[in-house]
């Protein structure tokens, strides 16, 4: 339940759609309630009840007998991420509409695979569910099956059936899907409801399926997003996770990864092949080929190619982050320029900063990590050295190749070079 599709675990797809019929209380069953996995799933509606020993699914609802309140009771498994609030209600506004006592939500499949069969009588009505290891071969013919999503009256009658379930099938286990048969042996009203669109009810049980669920959940992401006038060039090489939100106009490329809580302004163009995590583009953005880790990219900034912007990168607005530049816990204001093949690291580089190729913040002595501060319009040379904690000062010229240790004041050019010394070639001496 906890394997993530399009950025989430599956469960939490689950507790959304359930969360949206505003139930009364939400019982979760799990195999252990101290696994501190289970944390990100909390919530003031959020139950857990411990199932210690898996011995099936009617028992595992069973471990909800005393706990769960109220006159109707809703079992949805929790592998269900494309689950819909609508399929939800749709089953529970029938399950009253017929007075039923039992309702089980039932999907029809060209390949049912591995599904539980549903048996009706001659007239429809349900007899029974006989899982698929269990069934005979003309069993295995039949195309409704069950969803694993049900209604049941919270009465003495449910959880006695539940208690005197047996093992006696192929996987010795205490089926839920027995209450079907223990509910229509005894007169009871049970109804099959048959779901419209199928996809709402896939569940998982390998990781093919995992894969499955996650493309049709991006494809739906980007479908939303491209009907909300976001432009994705290529939606199935397109990789946006459902936390994610991207203003109009907004170009995306393919080989795009838009992840966690991201959210990207309007205007902007992404990718090709961008990684961009945890992260805030604003408006009218540029990021290619690069790599954006919990960072904010201010309006009109641009990133790229090969850039790595780690967390705590705080860049723009207008500046220029360029090729093979990594930019670490560290601000880069208005109109900032770093180019090429530099290391901006702890730092605060002021407006309009020129950053030459090669340059690096020296933040780390081994043992602490130490600031830079680059004052408003400061010039900093090609392949220089900036080892903190320094200073340099607005409109400070640091000449290429120094290697700086001492605060630069405003205004002053700092050269921390050896003198260039000239001497004539032995050949030319021998000449």
């Amino acid at each position: 339940m906890l394997h993530r599709v399009c950025g989430r675990p599956i469960l939490s797809y689950a507790l959304r759609a359930v969360k949206g019929i505003t139930p009364d209380q939400i019982l979760i069953v799990v195999s252990n309630c101290a696994n501190e996995a289970w944390a990100e799933l909390g919530g003031e509606l959020v139950e857990f009840v411990e199932q210690k020993e898996q011995l099936g699914t009617g028992h595992a609802v069973l471990q909800a007998k005393g706990r769960a309140h109220g006159e109707t009771i809703l079992i949805v498994p929790g592998d269900l991420p494309l689950l819909s609030t609508a399929v939800l209600q749709g089953l529970l506004t029938r399950h009253v509409a017929h007075e039923a006592e039992l309702s089980v939500l039932t999907m029809v499949l060209e390949e049912p695979e591995a599904y539980g069969r549903l048996l009706r009588d001659g007239n429809k009505r349900p007899i029974k569910i006989v899982e698929a290891c269990d069934a005979t071969p003309e069993e295995l013919e039949i195309h409704e099956v069950n969803t694993g999503i049900y209604c049941v009256q919270n009465d003495d009658f449910l959880w006695e059936s539940l208690a005197s379930l047996n093992t006696t099938n192929v996987q010795g286990e205490y089926y839920l899907t027995d209450l079907v048969d223990r509910y229509r042996v005894a007169g009871r009203h049970v109804l099959a409801v048959e779901v419209e669109d199928s996809q709402r009810v896939m569940g998982i049980n390998s990781r093919a399926e995992l894969a499955v669920a996650d493309r049709l959940m991006r494809l739906q992401k980007v479908e939303e997003l491209m009907a909300a006038g976001v432009t994705i060039v290529d939606p199935a090489r397109t990789y946006i996770e459902s936390g994610v939100t991207v203003g109009a106009d907004t170009i995306i490329l393919p080989g795009t990864h838009l992840r966690g809580d991201s959210t990207v302004g309007e205007n902007c163009t992404l990718g090709p092949d961008t990684w961009i995590d945890n992260s805030s583009v604003e408006e009218g953005c540029r990021v290619w080929y690069s790599v954006i880790e919990r960072a904010r990219i201010r309006a009109g900034t641009t990133v790229g190619p090969y850039a790595h912007l780690r967390p705590g990168a705080d860049v723009g607005p207008d500046a220029r982050i360029g090729n093979f530049v990594e930019v670490k816990a560290a601000r880069v204001k208005r109109g900032a320029k770093v180019g090429h093949h530099a290391y901006i690291g702890d730092a605060e580089v002021g407006e309009g900063v020129n950053i030459g190729a090669g340059t690096i913040t020296c933040n780390y002595d081994g043992e602490r990590k130490h600031h830079t501060t680059i004052g408003d319009r400061a010039f900093i040379g090609s392949n220089t050295s900036l080892v903190a904690p320094i200073t340099i000062g607005e409109g400070a010229i640091v000449g290429a190749g120094s290697v700086i240790t001492q605060d630069v004041p405003p205004g002053a050019l700092a050269l921390g070079r050896a003198r260039q010394v000239n001497k004539q070639h032995k050949k030319e001496k021998e000449k």
